[in-house]
C-alpha cells in the first residue's frame, strides 16, 4: 500500500477527484467547482434571459416611452442591471475555488445577491401600493423602503465577510462551518417568514388588503417554498447533514437561473404586451375569477 502513498498523480486526476481543486481539466472553467451540469444551466438559463431582454428591448422602451410609467422604467432599468450582474456571477463560477479569486468572488456574489434581493423588496413594497401605480412619489416610496432593506443586509453581509472572515458565499461540503450556516439559517428565516405572512394573508381576510392579482399571489406561493427550501437546506447542513449541502446547491441553482424570469412573468410582462384598453380588461377578469367582486352580488 505504501507504493500507492508515493504514486504521483497528474493535476488532471486530482481535479476529477477533487470537484473543488483549482487545477484545470480537459473541461476548463465550464467544469470547475461544480462541475458541468451545475455551471452550464446557470450560464444557458442566465444568457438565454438577457437575450431575451435584448430580443424584446427596443419594444419595451417604445412601451416605456410612451406611457411615462416612472416605476416601471425604474423597475426595468434595475431588471437590466442585476441581470447583467447574475449573468457574470454565473460565467464566473470557477472563481469560488481559484487561489487569488476570492475577494473579487465575494464582492460579485455580494452585489449579485443584493441586487436580486433588492428587486424581490422592491416588488412586495411597490404592489402593496396598488398595481401599476404611477408618479415620482410611488417610485421614491418604493425604492426607498428597498434601499433601507438593502443597505442594511448588505453592510451585514459585508462586516461578516471581511471584518470577522466568514465565507458566506464559499461553499465547501468539507469543512461546513456551522457559525456560517446558522447566519444563513437566520436569514432564510426571516425571509420565509416575510412571505409565509404574505401567503397567509392571501388566504385569509384579510386578502383585501393586497393586490387582486392571482399572478402575484402564485409568485407569493413560489417564493414561499423556494424559501422553505433554503431554510431547510440551511438547517441540515449547519447540523453536518450532506443532504442539506446538495439541496442548497440545487435551490441555489434554481434561484438564479429561474427568478429574474419569474420576475418578469408576474410584473412586466403583461405591461410589455397588452394594449392600454385590453389591459384593464385582463386586471379585471383576474380580480373576478379571484372572487373580489362576489360580495357585490350578495
Amino acid at each position: 500500500m505504501r507504493f500507492l502513498e508515493e504514486l504521483p498523480l497528474s493535476p488532471s486526476l486530482i481535479s476529477q477527484l477533487n470537484p473543488n481543486s483549482t487545477a484545470k481539466g480537459y473541461g476548463g472553467w465550464v467544469d470547475r467547482c461544480h462541475g458541468f451540469v451545475h455551471n452550464t444551466v446557470l450560464v444557458a438559463a442566465s444568457l438565454f434571459f438577457v437575450g431575451y431582454l435584448a430580443y424584446e428591448a427596443k419594444k419595451s422602451f417604445s412601451k416605456l416611452s410612451n406611457r411615462r410609467s416612472f416605476i416601471m422604467i425604474g423597475y426595468y432599468g434595475s431588471l437590466w442591471l442585476v441581470s447583467l450582474l447574475n449573468l457574470a456571477w454565473c460565467c464566473l463560477q470557477g472563481w469560488e475555488c481559484t487561489p487569488g479569486k476570492e475577494v473579487g468572488w465575494n464582492l460579485l456574489t455580494l452585489f449579485t445577491t443584493s441586487g436580486m434581493l433588492f428587486l424581490e423588496v422592491s416588488l412586495v413594497a411597490f404592489l402593496f401600493q396598488g398595481n401599476y401605480a404611477s408618479g415620482a412619489q410611488a417610485l421614491t416610496r418604493t425604492f426607498l423602503i428597498s434601499g433601507f432593506v438593502i443597505a442594511l443586509d448588505l453592510l451585514l453581509k459585508a462586516l461578516y465577510l471581511f471584518g470577522f472572515g466568514v465565507p458566506l458565499f464559499i461553499d465547501n461540503n468539507e469543512d461546513a462551518q456551522k457559525f456560517k450556516w446558522g447566519l444563513w439559517v437566520i436569514h432564510k428565516l426571516l425571509l420565509t417568514g416575510v412571505y409565509g405572512v404574505i401567503f397567509l394573508m392571501y388566504n385569509s381576510s384579510w386578502r383585501e388588503r393586497l393586490p387582486a392579482r392571482p399572478a402575484f399571489y402564485k409568485y407569493i406561493t413560489i417564493m414561499f417554498a423556494l424559501y422553505g427550501f433554503y431554510l431547510v437546506a440551511s438547517a441540515f447542513t449547519a447540523n453536518g447533514a450532506h443532504f442539506g449541502f446538495w439541496l442548497y446547491g440545487v435551490t441555489s441553482v434554481c434561484y438564479h437561473a429561474l427568478y429574474l424570469p419569474l420576475l418578469y412573468i408576474t410584473f412586466l410582462a403583461d405591461f410589455f404586451q397588452e394594449e392600454d384598453l385590453n389591459l384593464e380588461n385582463v386586471y379585471y377578469s383576474e380580480m373576478k375569477d379571484a372572487g373580489f367582486f362576489d360580495a357585490d352580488w350578495e
